[in-house]
């Protein structure tokens, strides 16, 4: 599946139909009076959130989107058929941004959330509106009015619970293929992941939680440099987060500190979500250069410090039981 998580496009909703100038011309009526009924309003465009979608890849084709315009009054008072509304379906996650100002418009979380993007135009008057003491036979009608036209920058970002960093080649999709069901593709070679893969843990009372394998952060990701720009936002909607490092780089406590000032210079607050140091591929590693890499950590950060092997799935349980406690307890909070 191709993901795409950044389109622009433009909502443009529909125009109100216009108000006519018409009379009554009824036998035994010689003075009928005005009755040009009021055009009917435009149609609006609408997004909505669904869950059974995942990227914004259709906005890659299809980049306009119109409503139907309002219909035009009737005679005898019969005011026009209102536009068609029209829906665009949008993944859960999506932010909506407005192209020209960069103002956030709407963060669409929850499934069946909508937004009205573009609001249709008002219907014109008919010229039964102008009726007065002064003009008993008003011949003017009013048009319908334009509707909104937008463009719009749409950003989806993950709605994942748990966030899996680290540099390429950590062992994050293997991680997240010994938790859960997910089949990401998996190889030795820096980069694999070129999109974030999700994965839903269950938990031992059985709710599902959602881990996401967060691809391509290098040093200078936020500043656009390799994959990580355009996947750092999505750790911005994680509660906690599992730092992963790989103990057989060259030098496993620098790859550390790039990834943490990666967060700190994205900003967002990504830098101060919960974290849990997880020190992987411990079955290929001496004890030794292991002991003495921990207490070079402890000097940087508090806390405990995991290790793992997610080939051979040791420490996962521990992994597992700390990762809940630490949601438990920020649900408490």
């Amino acid at each position: 599946m191709q993901f795409i998580d950044q389109a622009t496009i433009e909502v443009r909703a529909g125009k109100g139909g216009d108000g006519i100038v018409a009379f009554r011309r009824e036998k035994y009526v010689p003075a009928g009076g005005p009755s040009g009924g009021n055009g009917g309003k435009g149609g609006s465009v609408n997004l909505i959130a669904v869950e059974n979608l995942q990227t914004l890849l259709d906005f890659q084709y299809a980049r306009s989107f119109k409503a139907d315009d309002g219909k035009r009054g009737g005679p005898s008072n019969c005011t026009g058929a209102n536009g068609e509304d029209r829906s665009i379906k949008v993944p859960c996650g999506t932010m909506v941004y407005d192209a020209d100002t960069e103002e956030v418009l709407a963060d669409l979380i929850e499934n069946g959330q909508s937004f009205c993007a573009a609001k249709g135009g008002k219907g014109g008057l008919g010229n039964q509106h102008f009726l007065s003491n002064r003009n008993r036979a008003p011949e003017y009608a009013l048009p319908g009015l334009e509707g909104d036209v937008r463009n719009l920058r749409l950003e989806l970002k993950l709605l994942a619970e748990v966030g899996i960093i680290g540099l390429p080649n950590a062992g994050k999709s293997t991680l997240i293929a010994a938790l859960s069901s997910a089949r990401p593709k998996i190889a030795n070679y820096p980069f694999t992941t070129l999109v974030p893969n999700l994965g839903v843990v269950r938990k031992p009372s059985g709710d599902g939680t959602v881990f996401a394998d967060i691809p391509g952060l290098i040093e200078g990701a936020h500043q656009g440099v390799g994959l990580g720009h355009d996947f750092l936002r999505h750790i911005e909607r994680t509660r906690l987060l599992v730092h992963l490092v790989d103990l057989t780089a060259e030098n496993p406590l620098q790859d550390f500190k790039i990834i943490l000032e990666e967060l700190k210079s994205y900003g967002r607050g990504l830098e101060q979500k919960p974290q849990i140091v997880v020190l992987n591929k411990i079955d290929a590693v001496q004890e030794l250069d292991l002991e003495n890499l921990r207490q070079e950590l402890n000097k940087i950060i508090k806390g405990q410090i995991l290790t793992i092997s997610a080939v051979t799935r040791v420490g996962l349980d521990e992994l597992m039981q700390n990762v809940w406690n630490q949601l438990d307890a920020e649900n408490s909070r």
